[in-house]
C-alpha cells in the first residue's frame, strides 16, 4: 500500500493507531522488528557468484561459515525479511535482484541476540536522496524560486524529448515537482504499514503473534552530495528521526545511521566529508545521545578488492573472486557488507534495553 503524497500527517496517526492495536490485540509471543531503510547500498549489490566463491574458497570460506550448513545457505526461521515484493526466511538473495546487503549479516546477530523471533522490513531505493525522495514532512518544500526553477528544467528535459523522439507526452507539472518530495518517505511508510496489515499471511507462523517496532537502521548519502544539498543534510536528518519517530508512534526509537564510507582508506573530501560529518554529529545531539549511534562504514573497508579495484577491468577473472560492483556500491564486496551488517547489528544491541 502507497501512502497518498498528500496525507502524510494522518497516515502517520493510521500507522500509530495500526501499531498501538497490533500491540494489544494479541497475548502472544513478540516478534522484534527492525526497519531498514535508505538507497542502493540499502537495497544491497553483493553478486551472488562473489558469495558462492568466497564461501567456499580456503582463503575466505570461515567468514561465510556461519550462513551455511552442508554447503548450501542457512534460511533462518526465527528470522524473517519483508523487501519490497520479497518475503521470507532471513538468507542471502534479499538485495537488488538476487543480490545481498547489510541485512544478512545484520539479521544474523540481531537474530542471534534476541530470545524473540525478528522481522526486517527493509524499504530502500537506489538514487533516492534526503534531501528530496525521503524528505522529512517538517522540512516542508524548498522556496517557491527553488521549485520554478526545477519545473523549467524538468519541461525543457521533455521538450527536448519530445523533440527527439517525435513523441507528444506532457510536461511536467509544478504539481508533478512538489509531490516528489518526500514520496520515498511516504513510501517507506507505506511499507511499514502495509507488514503490519497482512504480516499473517506473508508469514503464515507469525499468526496470532504481536509485532513491535524494536529499531531503525538508516542507509544512505550518495545522492546528496550534488547542487548543495550536502548543506542540508544534517538538519534533514534530525527532523528525519524525529518525524520517523513520531510516525511510528515510538518516541526514542533506536535508530542507527550507517555513516557514508565510500572514501574507504582515503581520507574523504567535499561533498562527502560534509554528509560525513553530519552523520557522525547525529549521536552528539543531547536529545540523540542515548539512542542514536553513527556507524562509520569506510574502517570496515575490504582492502583487498580496493586494492584490485582500479585495474578490474584487466583483472577480471581476479577481481570477479574478490568484488562484485564499483566503489559507490563498496565495490560490491561481500566482506565489507558483512562487516557493515555486523557493526550495525551491534550498534543497535548497544541501543537496545537489556534483556
Amino acid at each position: 500500500m502507497i501512502i497518498p503524497s498528500r496525507t502524510s500527517r494522518k497516515s502517520g496517526l493510521a500507522i500509530a493507531f495500526l501499531l498501538t492495536m497490533a500491540a494489544s490485540m494479541f497475548a502472544a509471543d513478540v516478534i522484534k522488528v527492525f526497519i531498514l531503510a535508505g538507497q542502493s547500498n540499502m537495497e544491497g549489490k553483493v553478486q551472488s557468484k562473489l558469495m558462492e566463491h568466497q564461501a567456499s574458497d580456503p582463503k575466505t570460506k570461515d567468514l561465510f561459515k556461519h550462513w551455511r550448513k552442508d554447503d548450501d545457505w542457512i534460511v533462518r526461521d526465527d528470522v524473517w525479511i519483508k523487501f519490497l515484493g520479497k518475503h521470507g526466511g532471513l538468507t542471502k538473495g534479499y538485495g537488488s535482484g538476487d543480490r545481498t546487503g547489510v541485512e544478512l549479516e545484520f539479521g544474523n546477530v540481531v537474530g542471534n541476540h534476541f530470545d524473540e523471533p525478528v522481522l526486517l522490513i527493509k524499504a530502500a531505493w537506489g538514487g533516492h536522496s534526503l534531501v528530496k525522495n525521503f524528505r522529512p514532512p517538517s522540512a516542508g518544500l524548498p522556496d517557491e524560486s527553488f521549485l520554478k526553477d526545477e519545473l523549467e528544467k524538468a519541461q525543457k528535459r521533455v521538450t527536448n524529448s519530445n523533440e527527439k523522439r517525435n513523441r507528444n507526452e506532457a510536461l511536467p507539472t509544478m504539481d508533478d515537482i512538489k509531490s516528489a518530495y518526500g514520496l520515498s518517505y511516504r513510501n517507506m511508510l507505506g511499507e511499514v504499514k502495509d507488514t503490519f496489515e497482512n504480516y499473517e499471511t506473508l508469514f503464515p507462523s507469525l499468526k496470532g503473534k504481536t509485532l513491535e517496532i524494536a529499531g531503525f537502521v538508516w542507509f544512505q548519502g550518495w545522492n546528496d552530495q550534488y547542487n548543495g544539498a550536502e548543506k542540508a543534510y544534517g538538519a534533514n536528518m534530525q527532523q528525519f528521526i524525529d518525524n520517523v519517530r513520531t510516525d511510528l508512534n515510538s518516541p526514542g526509537l533506536p535508530f542507527v545511521i550507517g555513516v557514508m564510507g565510500q572514501n574507504g582508506s582515503k581520507p574523504a573530501k567535499g561533498a562527502m566529508l560534509t554528509i560525513q560529518e553530519a552523520q557522525l554529529a547525529m549521536e552528539t545531539i543531547p536529545k540523540f545521545s542515548s539512542n542514536v549511534k553513527a556507524v562509520r562504514t569506510d574502517v570496515l573497508i575490504d582492502k583487498a578488492a580496493e586494492k584490485l579495484y582500479p585495474t578490474w577491468k584487466q583483472n577480471i577473472a581476479e577481481w570477479e573472486k574478490t568484488g562484485s560492483d564499483h566503489g559507490y556500491h563498496y565495490l560490491g564486496s561481500a566482506i565489507w557488507h558483512l562487516r557493515m551488517g555486523d557493526a550495525f547489528a551491534k550498534a543497535m544491541i548497544d541501543l537496545l534495553p537489556s534483556k
